[in-house]
């Protein structure tokens, strides 16, 4: 704290001289750091502005890092299962429209040759079931297929460990659905349903379009159907589950946002008013260093 110390005259010491050049020099630092702060934008530009809070904020901000990972992680996870819907919603169109052929084929109204039509009509349904199972595909894998299976961050507790959300595209409701066509005798979970039979029948031989077979054939592909809308709704609340997760990390995001704009921000308005606070001080003091450098010359008058 500068003292306005003045004890008669003296040339060999100019102590008001040095208090205005003190006052000036911190006038000066204070227009330095305001200029600094307002062309920055903000209050804490290194450690030394203010350690608890340089060490606040930089916690928070590794937080917010952590956090947009998780939602870029809930991004592709939404990915996954928007791709699995889809080919799902395919296949139980197609599967319908196979169902809907082995219902035709049950009419007695329809000859051999009608029932062998229908069979082959709908094993090209069953071939484009299997292009979609092999074009269901995310990150080089099929999802659709009994092979997908994967964890997802999905966010980051206090200490730093991991919350992820597994998806496993291969089980749904403690069944397997297994909707390869092609050497699979277990098609959608039913046991014993082989949608290649289609292919092999004939009109000395209808297998599964037989008089025999077909109560049989539309009861599996009912069956069928069913553990597709529920494996798709299975998927549907995994991606109910992700939709409020990336709700969740979008607000927490904000909110730490928030708190690192109080804590490391400039506020503009109190930063200008003291910028022109300090150069009033700024100018008072060269004023006041020019007159406290006139005493020396006052009292050499009085060695003439």
């Amino acid at each position: 704290m500068p003292l306005a110390i003045f004890g008669g005259g003296r040339i060999r010491t100019n102590t008001p001289a040095e208090n205005a050049y003190n006052a000036l020099q911190a006038a000066n630092q204070q227009i330095a750091l305001r200029q600094l702060r307002l062309s920055t934008g903000k209050r804490i530009n290194s450690p030394a502005d203010d350690v608890a809070g340089y060490i606040t904020s930089r916690a928070l901000l590794s937080r917010v890092g952590s956090l947009r990972s998780a939602l870029n992680a809930v991004g592709d996870a939404k990915n996954v299962t928007g791709i699995a819907m889809d080919g799902l919603d395919n296949i139980s169109s197609l599967v319908t429209k196979i169902k809907e052929a082995a219902s035709s084929a049950a009419s007695g109204a329809l000859g051999t040759d009608e029932k062998v039509s229908l069979a082959q009509a709908a094993y090209r349904l069953a071939e484009q079931i299997q292009t979609v199972v092999n074009s269901t595909v995310f990150g080089g894998k099929e999802l659709l297929a009994n092979t997908f299976s994967a964890d997802f961050v999905i966010g980051f507790r206090a200490d730093n460990t991991l919350i992820t959300i597994g998806i496993d595209l291969t089980t749904a409701n403690s069944f397997a659905v297994n909707l390869n066509v092609q050497g699979n005798s277990n098609f959608a979970g039913v046991t014993g349903l082989d949608l290649t039979s289609l292919n092999a029948v004939s009109a000395s031989d209808l297998g599964i379009f037989s008089s025999t077979q077909i109560s049989t054939t539309l009861s599996s592909l009912a069956t069928a159907l069913d553990n597709i809308t529920n494996f798709a709704a299975y998927i549907g609340g995994i991606t109910n589950r992700l939709d409020s997760q990336e709700a969740a990390l979008q607000t927490q995001i904000t909110n730490y946002n928030a708190a690192i704009s109080r804590i490391e921000d400039a506020d503009v308005a109190l930063e200008q008013l003291e910028l022109i606070k300090a150069q009033f001080l700024q100018q008072s003091s060269v004023i006041s260093l020019a007159q406290a450098n006139q005493f020396p010359q006052v009292f050499l008058q009085l060695l003439v």
